[in-house]
C-alpha cells in the first residue's frame, strides 16, 4: 500500500512538473514575437499544438492553464507584459479570447489520435488550431466591435505564419508523439 502512495505521488510530481516546463515554454514562445495590432504573432500556437500532442490532453491542459493562472496572477508571462500591462487587466485585453482557444486547442489536439496519414493529421491539427481563432475573433468583435474588420484585424494577418507552424507540427507529429512515453 505504502510504495503504491509512493508511486502515485511521484508521478503526480512528475506530470506536474512537466506541466511547469510546458507554461515555461509557452512564456518563451510568447515573448518570441513579430508586432501586429491588435494581436502580437508569436510562437505560442506552436507550443500549444505542441504541448498537446506530445503529453496528451491532460497534461497539454494544464501546462495550458497553469500559464494562464500564472499571467492571470501578475507574473509577466504574456506576450506584450510587463510594457503593456500584466494581470487580469492585460488578460481581459483583446488576447483574452486567443488565450482561452489555447485551452480548447491543447484539449482537442491532445485529444484526437494520429497516424502516418499526412492530410488526415494535418486536418486534425489545423481544426485544432481553428478553435485558438474562434474564441479570439469571438472576444475581439466583443471588446471593439463586430463593426470593424474583425477578421482583418484578428485572422488575416497570421494565416501564413499559422499555416507554417501547422505544417511543421505535422511534419514532426510521428516524433513528437514519442514524447508521451515520459508521462
Amino acid at each position: 500500500m505504502e510504495l503504491t502512495k509512493s508511486i502515485t505521488n511521484s508521478k503526480i510530481i512528475k506530470l506536474f512538473l512537466i506541466a511547469l516546463l510546458g507554461s515555461i515554454l509557452l512564456t518563451i514562445s510568447a515573448k518570441i514575437k513579430i508586432p501586429f495590432y491588435p494581436v502580437p504573432m508569436t510562437m505560442q500556437t506552436f507550443v500549444v499544438l505542441f504541448l498537446g500532442i506530445s503529453f496528451g490532453y491532460k497534461v497539454g491542459t494544464a501546462a495550458v492553464v497553469l500559464y494562464l493562472i500564472e499571467g492571470i496572477s501578475g507574473l509577466p508571462v504574456f506576450s506584450n507584459s510587463p510594457e503593456k500591462g500584466i494581470g487580469i487587466s492585460y488578460f481581459v485585453g483583446p488576447t483574452m479570447g486567443y488565450l482561452i482557444g489555447f485551452v480548447f486547442t491543447s484539449m482537442l489536439v491532445g485529444y484526437l489520435k494520429y497516424n502516418n496519414n499526412f492530410f488526415l493529421n494535418f486536418l486534425k491539427i489545423t481544426l485544432s488550431t481553428s478553435l485558438i481563432y474562434f474564441f479570439g475573433i469571438l472576444w475581439l468583435g466583443t471588446l471593439i466591435g463586430w463593426d470593424k474588420p474583425i477578421l482583418q484585424l484578428g485572422v488575416y494577418p497570421f494565416l501564413f505564419a499559422e499555416l507554417f507552424k501547422i505544417l511543421l507540427i505535422t511534419l514532426l507529429i510521428n516524433k513528437i508523439i514519442k514524447l508521451r512515453k515520459f508521462i
